[in-house]
């Protein structure tokens, strides 16, 4: 064909210059038979401009009509695969892409070769563009219509390159449209043909289909109800399609020369649509997706040349061939083909075969290959493009492709020897391509290092590096990589809240941060700066299952009630920390002492991560309690008991009379009573009850049936053998009241419905199990888990008496009894039991194939022929033995043998199936071989699962050929597994064999240990036929070494704490760190004795799973190995009986060990994120020193990671197992407990100021060290130098059962030191006698008097009347004086042995100490008797006049001058004779309470609205002016200002002064700070609007509390005839609670509001407020309330309307007005229908409105007002038609002539505005002849 066409262009030229042939035209075209050489960028050489001319002349002749492309570009060849790169877009460029992801804003859709571009969400279609206008314009924000509504991923789209540019990180932005009108912008009208499938967006929603934008301007596209209802049903989940949304759609008829088009989107249609040739399909127009009959043209090494639609060429790469048919391609193959993208400058058209394209309309499926970030550490290059890329071949067999920025750091010089085919890379998952359907890799040595590439790979918790590039007023944005951000919220930017960022952060400085929680979905990164956070050593808590009880974590508050304080830690986890546990002592108001966004160090109590509740503590952790209480459900009613004489839980014997379908008819012995015994109520295990039913026979007696009920006139009975055994064990619970929370009884499933089970118990009753409560796994489908008629146990965990209904719980943590062991057993055995029954009644029957399989005995060898192999890989045998049977073996069970058919060879059964008469069998080689290991019982050894069925698994145990019975369930309620927890065979499992059980058929049971369940290397019971090799597959024992063996290796490798051991046979051996030497000294490292290459000798002692090379823990958790444990000791291996495998689980093994006991283990690792210290004692038993029990050496404890090397031995002592039971907790110490006299470290936890110092203690403790602790010599300020987080040495002193009582004297931590003890402490009573005098602290003021403090446990009471010698009548003088923790010395006037009272005194008669109450409060002497009284007042006068002589001269002026002192400026200024009289102590240390109160001198010119620097100098000049001139003369020795000098300065003071008050008397000054507003409030105190910008201005300074304050102050204020003003105020607090307060003090302030003004408009304001901040719950929970409260007030109900009509609740506006008229009186019926047809109006349906309207004028056609309001309506909102028609109604009404001519000038106004002058002249003759017929009218 292409020759052809060649030699044409030869014979007959086209006009032009004809040239010959160049002598590169052969090299040339070798090069383009290159796969790899690609076309010159080069431009060519111009042609003279008369051949140009020529040409177009030629090229003129030659066109063909519009649609069909003519010219040379038709038969040139196109380059043979050209890759698309960003570089060679261009705008306008066509290509079919898929969508990736759908986000809020625009869609990320994949094109060909892994290029990613973005549609905007206004380059959709025009229709959805003005729609989302018109919302927006709206503000109907809320009922935005999404994009995930309209797309998903997968999503074949056409799109059109917009736009390219670059980001501003400089990388490229690639804008596509999906606008019908650019995709299809080279179609007309004209072209348009039948059978076109093109791209299209819904644009209108009509009444019998759905207009289409096809972007075709004159085309009119309609799609039919009933051809999109296939399409609403399987593709859009049934909804009806929306404007915006995308569709293929095929053209079926064409009318009007392309005006209308009818569409369709049938499945069948779209994808069967085929472009032809009569559709006049060009270059010009052709668009991608087009599905096309091709023909292959030529075949390259990697691409394909196609001719499709008579000479169009189009050429398909190597990613675009059908995976299914590379390398079957030949020349004049003919195909289908579907465009890809076509080249506008080149001419050019890429194809694709892949099949997902070749029907149009079907969802490509996103590619699952290697996740992105994963690191393919071997791939294999397929092939290389020259500047295109490198596609590779992982390791798994798929493809992946590079792009050629991607191949390495720096540029490639030789890059196709680099990238030769066969060589290996390694790379790295960096995204996928939906279009090829591989992933996208990077062999970037940067990328591949770095520790995250996208959102999903950064851990909350994680400390990572940014540089901080904005500051904004939410925060601080960092940037982490060149396309992930975070942000540092304002809160979280340092420990404490910043008031200004900006001098603490700068751009472009590089941070350390740690993440609080990662979004992937929206793509935020939130990062935390505190330093607490960021530096903590404590436990990262990053979900609820990671919160184990004792648990010590940082967190921080983000919320504060009154009921305690709610803590976030990592991943937006969150807990509660009850009031109780704030502190030792709860405060009242916990918003008092915490803050938002404070951090602090928690303690988990408690944790459900199912229901993602967490209970937290700020003291130490205590024991959790029980979970809470079910909700409720609904109780099935009681049914009746059986007839008389068979009652429940009767035992009987019942023969069958006949088989129903559900079960069987039978009679009670002997009374022959009629009964029917449902199928599956004959077992417990649901898959015996058919084969019971199936087995049993007419007129077999069935024995030990119980009769459970009745039901349907006729008597139910049961043979389920756990309801038997409950019956018989004791009473039953008969009736709903005799149940009990907490009862466990076993029960039959009744229903299964979504939301839980039902199940009914004995005596009919019934309860349910909601779907929480099902099981411990989170439960997605309810059937999933039970049946009907299953047995469960279940336990009640609520009861509602009123409605008769019982919550239950199926867990089984809740039902079961713990042993899991027994039983699993248990059932096994039953099950087994009830086999043997049915093999009993199958051995009595005639038929010899029935009796042959009874006969059949798990575990016998059969001679047996293969017959054939079946299609899954299974085979068949036959023989004598097995006749009539269907005997398979699974593919494997049959490797290690090769089979053939008709090849006779031994089998072995594993196991019968009654029910199928199938017989399992395998010959496998090891299962045949008999071995002569003896079976041990009661003992931990392996086992390979051989089968799995739904009741059991058989098993061998390794090394031998005994089988042995494994249950699957642990539990009547352990019905669901997931895969990973499923056995398969092959399976390698951890077995202990039942010790004295009786066997089955000689084959003994064997119970799995918890923890001891393990996958093996492969999953060889599901393998696909082209599974890994058997060498892949091997059994997960891969040797036959057993416990005892000795055994020779050389140590292959080294570590602290292990050696490895290479064995022969390629087995490796593990020796733990204990087993190599038999004395070990402290601090010894063992290992560091051998060295590689060492031979040694070992014995097996036992084994240990070991995680292969291919071990992932989720997709690949089966890959795992058993590895033998040797030892090394020498006292071991001169054993002569052997080792023996340690008995019993690891619990058991770790309660061996007992407090106290001394045992040597060897350090792991220092674990510095829980502090603590991870030791082994041996290979399976590991343990936890925490930090305080390392050393009492402060210097250790500073840097523990240095002071321990791995390896080391240690000898450490016993504390016990930690919380989980699977580790020890060991101390360095010696300390086991914290008894009295126990010495240890501790951490200062909390210091309270006044009480004294919390500190955490080793094991989970906290202790409290009183002011009398803490210091051997008391002190004003005893915690001085104590700071939280410091580490202290503590004696314990005291213990209680919630708190110890520790001490920080010297004296009690270091004993063995002398110390000097100034306040001995005293520990009882008796070491105080009458007279002493001590010192104390005060511990509280009370009503009997003051509480000191002695010692941690001695107190004594001051009496008041001991307390001070001034008369005090209110005792809040003590408290507001002596505060808590006040040093004080007291003498000792009373003790009481025997109740332990000591009696104290603080009168300075009996301390000599001053008294506790300063003489400035103005108290008088108490009075005495006449002679003390006159003694006193002489000695006092004494006093005072010696005193007063010892005063310095210039205090007696100054007390002379304050008494001749008058009032100056209207202040006056009063001296009591007594202030005269102040002691020296009293004037070197005024009291501010009584101070002497200066004059305020107000200076000339002073203005009531100076500013505080006026006020400021008035009183720096009298502060001057204070001392007297004497004074002035001794103390200042400044020399004096000349006379020019103080001239200046009282002008430079005036101009000031001037601008002073010229600034602030400017009226258009905006005020800038408080003073400003406080000015201003003074000015103006009843104005709202001041007071409420006073608020803002506080708001935005963050101080929320000074925003409250000035609001109260407004109110305050305000005078209360100003109703509205103070109305605004308490919006303005409302807003305000509402937004920075919380629930509680919202409502509070909105009662006070109530309170306080018009209730209704206090209503109607906060519904507003809910409502603007999107609070729509309580909006709607409001408006109810306000609807009971007024439902008499028509306002109310309007809001409410408007509210629903807003949120999109048209019905429930409907219903409102209905309730409205039932409500409100008759007269105010019309206006509120009006009210609300305008709300239809303006935000429902305006059809609705106008019907409502209609209705109410057609009751009264005479209310003018109604028209004139529905005219407005029907102006604003209506079309002109509907106006002219209402207003020409209205001019024709009967109503008075002036309102008439109302409605006339409107229609005049209306048409003069809106019409034409024939359309006014025609309104003009209609008013002339109104009033020309009223004239006459008139006349008449």
């Amino acid at each position: 064909m292409v020759l052809t066409m060649a030699a044409e262009d030869e014979s007959f030229p086209r006009g032009g210059i004809q040239r010959k042939a160049a002598a590169g035209k052969s090299k040339r075209k070798e090069e383009e038979d290159d796969l790899f050489h690609w076309p010159s960028a080069e431009p060519r050489t111009k042609a003279p401009k008369v051949e140009k001319r020529r040409k177009e002349i030629n090229d003129e002749k030659t066109k063909k009509p519009i649609g069909v492309e003519g010219g040379p570009s038709r038969r040139k060849q196109p380059p043979e695969a050209d890759v698309l790169t960003f570089k060679k877009l261009t705008v306008g460029t066509l290509l079919l892409g898929c969508v990736k992801e759908v986000n809020d804003f625009e869609l990320a859709v994949g094109l060909p070769h892994g290029l990613t571009g973005y549609v905007n969400l206004t380059s959709i279609c025009e229709a959805f563009t003005q729609s989302l206008s018109k919302q927006v314009s709206e503000d109907l924000t809320e009922d935005l219509t999404a994009l995930s509504g309209l797309f998903s991923p997968g999503m074949v789209v056409r799109c059109v390159v917009s736009r390219l540019g670059a980001t501003k990180t400089n990388r490229h932005s690639l804008k596509l449209s999906i606008n019908p009108k650019e995709v299809n912008a080279a179609l007309s009208a004209g072209a348009l043909r039948a059978g076109m499938l093109l791209s299209g967006c819904v644009s209108s929603v009509e009444d019998h289909g759905y207009l289409v934008d096809i972007g075709v301007k004159v085309t009119k596209a309609f799609l039919p109800q009933q051809k999109a209802q296939e399409y609403i049903k399987n593709r859009n989940q049934g909804l009806p399609l929306r404007v915006g949304q995308y569709l293929n759609v095929l053209l079926e008829v064409i009318k009007d020369n392309g005006r209308f088009a009818q569409l369709s989107v049938r499945t069948n249609d779209v994808a069967t649509a085929m472009a032809a040739e009569d559709q006049n399909w060009g270059f010009g127009n052709l668009l991608p997706g087009l599905v096309v009959n091709a023909e292959v043209q030529k075949v390259n090494p990697h691409s394909l040349v196609l001719q499709f639609l008579s000479d169009l060429s189009g050429t398909v790469d190597f990613n675009h061939l059908d995976p299914q048919r590379v390398g079957n391609y030949r020349t004049g193959q003919k195909m289908k083909a579907c465009v890809l993208y076509l080249y506008p400058d080149s001419k050019s058209v890429h194809l694709t075969l892949r099949p997902l394209f070749l029907q149009p309309g079907a969802a490509v499926r996103l590619p699952s290959g290697p996740p992105v970030s994963e690191v393919l550490q071997c791939c294999t290059v397929a092939y290389y493009q020259k500047g295109a890329g490198v596609t590779f071949r992982a390791e798994d067999g798929s493809f992946v492709y590079s792009r050629v920025f991607h191949l390495s750091d720096t540029k490639v010089s030789s890059a196709a020897n680099v990238f030769r085919k066969g060589s290996q890379h390694k790379c790295r998952v960096i995204d996928h391509a939906p279009m090829e359907q591989m992933a996208l890799v990077s062999l970037k040595t940067s990328i591949i290092e770095a520790s995250f590439l996208r959102h999903q790979d950064i851990l909350p918790g994680q400390v990572i590096e940014g540089k901080v590039v904005s500051l904004e007023k939410f925060g601080v944005l960092v940037t982490l990589t060149d396309h992930i951000r975070g942000l540092v919220p304002r809160t979280h930017l340092a420990n404490v809240p910043l008031q200004h960022p900006e001098k603490m952060y700068n751009v472009g400085d590089k941070i350390k941060c740690r993440v609080l929680k990662v979004n992937a979905e929206t793509k935020r990164v939130t990062l935390t700066r505190k330093k607490t956070l960021v530096g903590s050593k404590l436990a990262i808590v990053t979900s609820y299952a990671e919160a184990v009880p004792g648990l010590v974590a940082h967190g921080y508050i983000v919320c504060v009630k009154p009921f305690g304080c709610i803590v976030c830690f990592y991943g937006d986890v969150r807990g509660l920390v009850p009031r109780q546990e704030l502190s030792a002592q709860p405060p009242a108001c916990p918003e008092d002492v915490f803050y938002v966004g404070q951090v602090v160090k928690a303690t988990v109590l408690k944790c459900n991560p199912a229901q993602e509740k967490l209970l937290l503590s700020f003291m130490s952790p205590r024991e959790g309690t029980g979970g809470d209480p079910a909700a409720g459900a609904d109780g099935g009613q009681q049914e009746r008991e059986g007839a008389t004489g068979y009652p429940t839980g009767k035992v009987v014997d019942v023969k069958v009379l006949a088989k129903a379908k559900d079960g069987l008819e039978v009679s009670i012995l002997p009374e022959l009573t009629a009964a029917f015994l449902p199928t599956t109520h004959l077992s417990d295990h649901v898959s015996n009850c058919p084969i019971l039913a199936e087995r049993l026979r007419v007129a077999d007696v069935i024995s030990g049936v119980m009769c459970w009920g009745r039901a349907n006139n006729r008597i139910i009975l049961c043979r389920k053998p756990a309801l038997l055994a409950f019956v018989e064990q004791g009473p039953v619970a008969k009736d709903f009241t005799e149940l009990q929370v907490g009862m466990v009884m076993p029960a039959i499933v009744k229903n299964i419905m979504p939301y839980g089970v039902f199940v009914e118990f004995a005596h009919g009753l019934v309860g349910l199990a909601p779907k929480a409560a099902m099981s411990d796994k989170f439960v997605t489908n309810t059937g999933d888990h039970f049946v009907v008629g299953q047995t469960v146990v279940a336990m009640v965990t609520n009861l509602d008496a009123e409605k008769r209904r019982a919550l239950l719980s199926l867990k089984v943590s809740d039902c079961g009894s713990g042993d899991a062991d027994r039983e699993s057993l248990a059932l096994l055995r039953q099950y087994l039991t009830e086999l043997e029954l049915i093999g009993a009644y199958m051995g009595r029957r005639d038929s010899p194939v029935v009796a042959s399989l009874s006969r059949l005995v798990i575990g016998e060898r059969l001679e047996l022929t293969m017959d054939a192999e079946r299609p899954d890989g299974t085979v068949s045998f036959t023989g004598e033995p097995v006749a009539g049977l269907t005997v398979t073996a699974s593919r494997y069970h049959q490797r290690g043998a090769s089979l053939s058919p008709g090849q006779q060879m031994t089998v072995v059964v594993l196991f019968v199936d009654l029910h199928s008469s199938t017989v399992y069998v395998s010959v496998r080689p090891e299962l045949l071989h008999p071995s002569v290991k003896k079976t041990r019982r009661s003992v931990q050894q392996s086992a390979v699962v051989q089968l799995v069925t739904p009741d059991l698994a058989v098993g061998s145990l390794s090394g031998s050929s005994q089988l042995t019975f494994i249950p699957v369930a642990a539990h009547l309620n352990d019905t669901f597994h997931f895969d990973s927890e499923k056995l398969c065979e092959g399976q390698v499992v951890s077995v202990k064999v039942e010790a004295g059980s009786k066997n089955h058929q000689g084959i003994p049971l064997s119970a799995r240990g918890p923890g001891k369940r393990r996958r093996a290397a492969g999953d060889r019971g599901r393998e696909p036929p082209e599974a890994a090799p058997a060498a892949a597959t091997a059994p997960l024992v891969q040797h036959s070494l057993c416990v005892g063996d000795t055994v020779s290796g050389t140590v292959k490798s080294v570590r602290p704490t292990c050696l490895t051991i290479a064995l022969s046979g390629g087995v490796s051996g593990f020796v733990h760190v204990s087993e190599i030497l038999d004395q070990v000294s402290e601090s010894m490292v063992p290992t560091a004795s051998q060295k590689i290459g060492d031979t040694v000798t070992a014995r097996v002692i036992g084994c240990k799973d070991t995680k292969s090379h291919k071990f992932l823990p989720i997709t690949h958790s089966r890959f795992k190995v058993t590895t033998p444990v040797l030892t090394l000791r020498p006292s071991e291996l001169s054993r002569r009986d052997g080792a023996e495998l340690q008995e019993g689980d690891l619990v058991d093994r770790l309660r061996a060990f007992k407090p106290g006991q001394a045992l040597t283990c060897y350090v792991y690792r220092y674990y510095s994120a829980k502090q603590c210290l991870d030791v082994e004692v041996t290979h399976d038993i590991h343990g936890n020193v925490e930090l305080l029990l390392l050393s009492l050496n402060h210097k250790c404890m500073k840097h523990p990671e240095r002071a321990f090397q791995p390896g080391q031995a240690l000898t450490a002592t016993v504390i016990g197992p930690d919380s989980s039971g699977t580790r020890l907790c060991l101390s360095l110490t010696g300390l086991c407990s914290l008894d009295e006299g126990a010495m240890t470290l501790g951490i200062i936890r909390r210091v309270v100021p006044g009480v004294g110092v919390m500190v955490s203690l080793p094991l989970g403790t906290t202790g409290r060290a009183g002011l009398c602790d803490v210091t051997d010599s008391y002190s004003e300020v005893p915690l001085d130098g104590l700071v939280p987080g410091s580490l202290v040495r503590c004696c314990v002193i005291s213990k209680s059962q919630n708190q110890l009582g520790i001490s920080l004297r010297k004296s009690r931590v270091y004993p063995e030191k002398q110390h000097s003890v100034c306040d001995p402490e005293l520990a009882t009573i008796k070491n105080l006698w009458k007279g002493a005098v001590v010192r104390g602290y005060v511990k509280d003021v009370g009503e009997l008097g003051v509480y000191i403090s002695l010692s941690a446990s001695l107190s004594g009471l001051v009496q008041y009347q001991h307390v001070t010698d001034y008369s005090v009548i209110d005792n809040r003088i003590y408290q507001e004086n002596i505060p808590k923790g006040k040093l004080v010395t007291v003498k000792v006037l009373s003790t009481d042995v025997q109740s332990g009272l000591v009696g104290l005194s603080l009168l300075p008669a009996d301390t000599r100490i001053p008294d506790m109450l300063p003489e400035s409060l103005g108290l008088s002497r108490k009075e005495q008797n006449e002679k003390e009284s006159g003694t006193t007042e002489r000695g006092k006068r004494k006093r005072r006049d010696s005193e007063r002589e010892q005063l310095p001269s210039k205090i007696l002026k100054r007390q002379k001058k304050q008494r001749l002192e008058g009032t100056d400026g209207g202040l006056d200024v009063y001296c009591r004779e007594e202030e005269e009289e102040e002691s020296d102590t009293e004037f070197k240390k005024p009291s501010p309470a009584k101070a002497t109160v200066a004059r305020l001198q107000l200076p000339n010119g002073f203005a009531w609205d100076a500013g505080l620097n006026t006020i400021a100098l008035g009183l720096k000049d009298q502060e001057d002016m204070s001392s007297d001139s004497e004074e002035e003369q001794s103390t200042n020795a400044e020399p004096r200002l000349s006379r020019r000098e103080k001239e200046a300065s009282r002008r430079r003071e005036e101009v000031e002064l001037s601008r002073t008050e010229q600034r602030l008397a400017d009226p258009t000054r905006q005020p800038q700070t408080a003073d400003d507003f406080d000015r201003l409030v003074l000015s103006s105190p009843s104005n709202s609007i001041v007071w409420i910008q006073y608020m803002a201005f506080h708001l935005h300074a963050t101080e929320i509390e000074k925003a409250r304050a000035v609001g109260e102050r407004a109110l305050k204020t305000i005078s209360f005839r100003e109703e509205q003003e103070k109305l605004n105020v308490w919006v303005a607090l409302l807003n305000l609670e509402n937004l920075y307060g919380t629930e509680e003090s919202l409502t509070r302030v909105f009662e006070r509001a109530v309170q306080n003004s018009e209730p209704i408009k206090v209503f109607q304001q906060l519904a507003g407020v809910y409502s603007r901040s999107e609070k729509y719950k309580q909006a709607d929970s409001l408006y109810n309330t306000m609807l009971r409260r007024f439902r008499q007030d028509s306002s109310v109900w309007l809001s409410y309307a408007s509210f629903l009509l807003k949120q999109g609740r048209a019905e429930g506006g409907h219903a409102l007005l209905q309730r409205a008229l039932k409500c409100l009186p008759q007269k105010e019926h019309v206006d509120v229908i009006a009210k609300f047809a305008q709300l239809e109006f303006r935000m429902g349906d305006t059809e609705r409105a106008k019907a409502m309207f209609e209705n109410t004028l057609s009751s009264y056609p005479k209310r003018t007002d109604l028209w004139s309001v529905y005219i407005d309506m029907v102006v604003k909102y209506g079309t002109q038609e509907e106006v002219r028609h209402i207003l020409d109604r209205a001019v024709h009404l009967k109503a008075a002539p002036k309102k008439i001519k109302f409605f006339f000038k409107r229609y005049l106004d209306y048409e003069r505005k809106q019409g034409t002058a024939e359309r006014v002249r025609a309104v003009k003759e209609k008013a002339l002849a109104y009033v020309e017929s009223r004239g006459s009218m008139e006349g008449s």
